[in-house]
């Protein structure tokens, strides 16, 4: 019997006990009535059928008797919610019906679902079984926050995110479009804010996007593509949320216009991340000028959403000028908090005069402050039990849960070496689809107020679309099930039953996801007579891991890990992970065991000084192969490895690089070390980071540090033999450069 695997999960599905519809190249497709919208989507899904799944559809010019597939819409039709839809699968026919084209689009997402079930091939028949799904969103709001500020993405690259997000029924996308990095949207009333806002300085690894780094890095949207990025939506029934980051986050347009900062002063378009000092002047000014930005962005952007942001703004500035002091006794305010709630308000009044709502962040709420009585929360401060998100329904604001430590996609997704870049800590598969929606302590009238669910890729460390694609998915998956299906559908293994489905979607989609969550990790153990034993897991605890022991690619008939292995040296030890269907959930991962992995490891696998997770940041592109990605902890470059046998070690070799400081956060935080010679050292020490001297690694200048650099050195003991714990550390300021460790090994 063939079965249904949906992402998301439907409100209801009520399976035939038997019986069902073969889909096969030729079959006939109709759409009831003359609604010239629905008939759009069904042109669009019989493209997608064919680019994706191989098969023909004909699509009726009218309406045919007893067609394989109908799109029907019925205003009065008995469907819960204006994007539900009902799919009644049965008598030799598929019917879609909803009360609108918008419940029918989602309808044909699932439908296309129901053509790609587990193990399905391409051009092949489909057997669609008997049943009915009776299916609603739970949210109103369903929804990616895309970064452009930070790094820009091409309209294709955007348009190909809005696809995808439709296909998971997502429904809005956050855009994120001005930043202390970069002003991305054209505003013919200020053109400075592009012609001057939208470069920066070719800092760091921006010199690859450039080309050089005496070529700017730049990039924004012209009000043409901008609109053009609004009906590729609206045709996929994605509404485009623009935001206008207020006061905060607005060194581009300071560069751009002096006079919209305090100090009359003209910074650059900023090269560091982290949150910078530079505020919007809090006067009439500045509102004019924020309120001409708003009038063309709301021209552009129909949607009934306006974020104005309200973040992470760094008040130094403020506090040090005499104007704004006079500026919030003469508001009659008590400190800067309220001065920017005043600001605010001012600017949520004029969205509210022209038919808009504010959106914004839940920083105020952390200070204390009020927020605009109109303006919808998205609370980001996710933890001690969602306390603001509380506190934000509590005052009647309407919210959208987004908390960092679980939906902020730009985390990376596991501790494997070889995860994408992000910041720390992790955020799995697993803690994006747990994620609290309800705060504890809401009241079902409060909690009527959260209408949606949203996930941020903020792009400090998503150079291009490729890491973007890799930050996203999965995790949108999980996204997906949030934002649509009911809570009483939450089943982690459930989904992870659907999961191997929905991947092999993305993969013909052409999503690069990442496998994190079912990959295979090794820990590895020298046992008697030269033998190793091996203990294989992964973090979802899902699939079946399958290896081989002479260096061929594992596939789905390869022996199944059944518990602890014991492998001769010099094997070379491969494993993958399959679903039951036979469908590969995590690419083969490979280990050599021999002594000289026990003697050396990844940076990754070490511990940093301060015992906490490292980010994750990309090194330069190699000429060869695939860029590295190392494990750092910022601003603070040292590494511990615990209980290592030096017994006989007498040499070192480690590759390193150094990386441009631009993380402007951690400056004040960064741990400079005093060094011995003009460009410092790579130092190792046993037992304590103040422990003895092991060796002495003399470091190149900045001008020859490019790229991966090696450093040998001898090892001398001083402690003599035994089982020691390393010290590593980079001497010198990290300011000057962050240098990272990509691989230590010793030898004897």
């Amino acid at each position: 019997m063939p079965s249904w695997s949906l992402l998301p999960q439907p409100a209801k599905l009520s399976p035939a006990r038997s019986g069902a519809v073969d889909v096969a190249s030729g079959a006939v497709m109709s759409v009831r009535g003359a609604d010239r919208e629905v008939h759009s989507i069904a042109e669009r899904f019989v493209r997608r059928v064919a680019d994706i799944d191989g098969l023909q559809l004909h699509l009726a010019t009218t309406d045919v008797a007893h067609p394989a597939i109908a799109f029907e819409v019925d205003p009065h039709a008995d469907i819960a919610d204006e994007a539900g839809y009902r799919i009644t699968v049965g008598n030799g026919g598929i019917l879609v019906s909803a009360r609108t084209p918008r419940g029918v689009f989602y309808g044909s997402v699932t439908l296309w679902q129901l053509l790609t079930p587990p193990g399905w091939t391409r051009g092949s028949p489909v057997k669609v079984a008997d049943g009915v799904i009776e299916d609603h969103p739970r949210f109103a709001w369903r929804a990616v926050l895309l970064d452009s500020g930070r790094h820009y993405q091409s309209v294709a690259d955007i348009e190909k995110l809005i696809d995808w997000m439709s296909l998971n029924k997502l429904n809005v996308l956050l855009w994120h479009l001005t930043e202390d990095q970069g002003w991305r949207l054209d505003i013919t009333k200020y053109p400075e804010l592009t012609r001057v806002g939208a470069c920066r300085k070719a800092v760091g690894l921006d010199s690859e996007l450039s080309g050089s780094a005496d070529r700017p890095y730049c990039g924004f949207y012209t009000q043409a593509e901008a609109r053009a990025i609004v009906r590729y939506a609206a045709e996929r029934y994605v509404d485009v949320v623009p935001e206008i980051d207020l006061p905060g986050h607005s060194q581009a347009a300071i560069a751009a216009y002096p006079w919209l900062g305090v100090t009359g002063k003209r910074p650059s378009v900023w090269t560091d991340w982290g949150v910078s000092p530079w505020l919007l002047k809090p006067d009439q000014k500045t509102l004019r000028f924020v309120d001409d930005v708003l009038d063309e962005v709301m021209q552009l952007f129909p949607s009934r959403y306006i974020s104005i942001g309200g973040d992470e703004a760094d008040k130094q500035q403020w506090n040090a000028s005499p104007e704004v002091h006079a500026q919030m006794q003469r508001q009659g305010l008590a400190n800067m908090d309220q001065l920017q709630g005043w600001f605010m308000q001012q600017v949520a009044a004029h969205l509210v005069e022209h038919g808009r709502t504010p959106v914004g962040w839940d920083d105020e709420l952390v200070a204390g402050a009020a927020l605009p009585a109109s303006q919808v929360v998205m609370s980001w401060h996710g933890d001690d039990g969602e306390r603001v998100a509380l506190a934000a329904l509590q005052q009647g604001h309407d919210v959208v849960m987004t908390p960092q430590e679980s939906l902020y996609f730009d985390h990376y997704q596991s501790e494997l070496p070889d995860e994408g870049p992000g910041p720390a800590p992790a955020a799995s598969l697993r803690q994006a689809y747990d994620t609290r929606l309800v705060p504890n302590g809401a009241s079902a009238s409060e909690a009527a107020h959260i209408i949606g669910v949203q996930a941020g890729l903020w792009t400090e460390q998503m150079i291009d679309f490729a890491h973007d694609q890799h930050a996203l998915f999965p995790r949108l998956a999980a996204l997906s099930e949030l934002g649509w299906s009911a809570p009483g559908a939450h089943d982690w293994n459930d989904f992870l039953q659907r999961m191997p489905a929905e991947l092999a979607r993305y993969r013909a989609l052409g999503i690069d996801y990442a496998d994190s969550a079912f990959a295979p990790s090794f820990q590895i153990a020298a046992v008697e007579d030269g033998a190793f034993r091996i203990e294989l897991s992964n973090q979802a605890g899902y699939g079946a891991m399958r290896y081989t022991t002479d260096g061929s690619a594992p596939t789905e008939r390869s022996t199944p890990y059944a518990g602890p292995l014991t492998l001769p040296a010099d094997t070379r030890l491969r494993v993958a992970t399959f679903a039951p269907d036979g469908f590969e959930l995590a690419a083969p991962r490979t280990q050599t065991l021999d002594d000289t992995g026990l003697l050396s490891r990844d940076g990754s696998a070490l511990t940093t000084c301060s015992r906490q997770s490292g980010s994750r940041l990309d090194g330069a592109k190699p000429a060869q192969g695939p860029r590295p990605v190392y494990a750092v902890d910022i601003g603070n470059a040292c590494w511990l490895w615990p209980q290592l046998p030096l017994d006989g070690i007498r040499h070192v070799a480690m590759t390193v690089e150094r990386m441009t400081w631009r993380f402007g956060d951690e400056a004040k935080d960064a741990v400079a070390r005093s060094k011995a010679s003009a460009f410092g050292e790579f130092e190792i020490h046993a037992d304590a980071c103040n422990g003895p001297l092991l060796s002495r690694s003399s470091l190149p200048s900045a001008a020859q540090a490019k790229g991966q650099v090696r450093l040998e050195a001898k090892l001398t003991t001083p402690v003599g033999a035994g089982v020691h714990d390393l010290c590593i550390f980079a001497t010198g300021d990290p300011r000057d450069g962050q240098w990272a460790l990509a691989h230590m090994a010793l030898s004897k």
